[in-house]
């Protein structure tokens, strides 16, 4: 495929860049995942996803799980859960819909960065389920290209803890508080209703803002 468009050209001709634009496609854009590029993805615990919707409107999405939540099944293929979320799906819809996705992979504390687009469809085939526990479906990502980009404006963050609520080996993690709020209690899928009131957590809305707010969510 053809990694610029008119777009692209149009403002690398007004500010006299493309001939750099070139050398740099040509020195680190790939449709191909490398040892280094593999390494990294799969050290990873959170990436940024984004989606387009049927009329074309984007959304991004942070998706956090277990390192090596994202695998590289192949030079060519990515493999990543969905986790439970809340019941909009979103980004699932939106690639069951039109397919492409862009995603972003950040180290934070190093910095290094690594972006990935590629045409993906939504999985709820049983083996590969069987490698995310807790997973509700899996994506399966084609690369169409991959590059590292320079990590010069990203600031420097020191990594503190692992979210409770990412699933455990056995596919179990805690119910967030926005499902304990009392005026959602009858709107939650079957599987949670319930739960707030047997952990005898049933919470306002006014308190799960108050959870937000002071991170204690």
């Amino acid at each position: 495929m053809d990694f610029y468009g008119d777009d692209q050209r149009a403002l690398q001709d007004r500010f006299e860049t493309r001939p750099l634009a070139d050398t740099l496609e040509a020195a680190i854009v790939s449709d191909s995942i490398d040892d280094e590029a593999k390494a990294f993805i799969e050290s990873r615990d959170f990436f940024f996803l984004s989606t387009v919707d049927r009329n074309g409107h984007p959304t991004v999405s942070h998706k956090g799980g277990p390192v090596g939540m994202v695998q590289v099944l192949d030079e060519h293929t990515l493999l990543f859960p969905s986790y439970d979320g809340n019941g909009m799906f979103l980004s699932m819809g939106n690639i069951a819909g039109a397919a492409k996705i862009g995603m972003l992979f950040i180290d934070f504390e190093t910095p290094h960065r690594i972006r990935v687009q590629a045409t993906a469809e939504v999985s709820d085939d049983a083996a590969f389920l069987a490698r995310f526990p807790g997973a509700e479906l899996v994506v399966r990502a084609t690369i169409d290209a991959t590059f590292r980009n320079c990590p010069r404006y990203i600031h420097k963050h020191e990594r503190v803890e692992t979210s409770r609520f990412v699933p455990d080996g056995e596919g179990q993690a805690p119910l967030p508080s926005w499902k304990k709020i009392d005026a959602l209690q009858p709107v939650l899928a079957p599987k949670d209703q319930g739960r707030a009131e047997a952990e005898g957590d049933l919470i306002s809305g006014d308190e799960y803002a108050e959870r937000i707010k002071n991170g204690t969510t």
